[in-house]
C-alpha cells in the first residue's frame, strides 16, 4: 500500500526487529532448552559430557531444570507476543533468560572456561533488547483471540518442533549407541 511520502522501500524498524529477535531467540532457546531436558534420560545424562565438558560439573537435576526454563522462556518469546493473550509474558520471559544467561557467564568466568562467555553475553543482550523493546518501547497490547492467530501459532509451533526439537532429540538419541 503505497503512502504519500513514504517511498516504497522497507524500512527498518523496532518492531520488526523486535519480532526478528523473538523468533530467533525463541527457536535457539526452545531447541537448546529441549536438549538439556532430554539429559534427564541417565544414559543420555552419562554420555553428555562428553560432548558439552561443564555438564560434568553441574547435578543432573540442575540442567534439566534450566533446560526446562530455556525451552519455556523460548516458547514465551513468542506464543504470548503471535496470540496477543498475555503478551506482557514476553518480556518476562526474555528478561528471565537474560538472568540465565548472565548466571551462565559467570559459571564458565569462575570455571575458566572464558571462550563461552561471549556467547552467553550476546544472548544475554538479545533477551534484554527483548524484554525492554517488549516492555517499554514497543509492548503489545491484548486482544481477543482470533482464528487467525491460533492458525499463526499453531504453525509456529510445528516450525518449531520440525526444525528444533525434532532434530535435536534425534540427534541426542541416535548417538547413545
Amino acid at each position: 500500500m503505497d503512502r504519500p511520502g513514504v517511498d516504497n522501500q522497507r524500512r527498518f524498524t523496532a518492531n520488526g526487529a523486535l519480532w526478528t529477535m523473538q523468533i530467533l531467540w525463541g527457536f535457539f532457546f526452545a531447541g537448546n532448552g529441549f536438549g538439556k531436558v532430554l539429559l534427564s534420560d541417565p544414559a543420555l545424562y552419562a554420555q553428555a559430557p562428553q560432548s558439552v565438558s561443564w555438564y560434568a560439573a553441574v547435578p543432573q537435576p540442575l540442567i534439566v531444570f534450566i533446560g526446562a526454563c530455556e525451552f519455556l522462556g523460548g516458547v514465551g518469546l513468542i506464543l504470548p507476543a503471535i496470540t496477543r493473550v498475555k503478551p506482557k509474558l514476553t518480556p518476562l520471559a526474555a528478561a528471565g533468560l537474560a538472568l540465565t544467561m548472565v548466571l551462565a557467564a559467570v559459571f564458565h568466568l569462575v570455571r575458566g572456561e572464558y571462550a563461552l562467555v561471549p556467547v552467553n553475553l550476546v544472548l544475554a543482550a538479545g533477551a534484554t533488547f527483548i524484554a525492554v523493546g517488549r516492555s517499554n518501547h514497543r509492548p503489545l497490547t491484548p486482544a481477543p483471540l482470533t482464528t487467525r492467530r491460533v492458525l499463526v501459532s499453531l504453525a509456529v509451533l510445528v516450525l518449531m518442533v520440525l526444525t528444533m526439537i525434532i532434530p535435536t532429540w534425534y540427534t541426542m538419541t541416535q548417538t547413545q549407541s
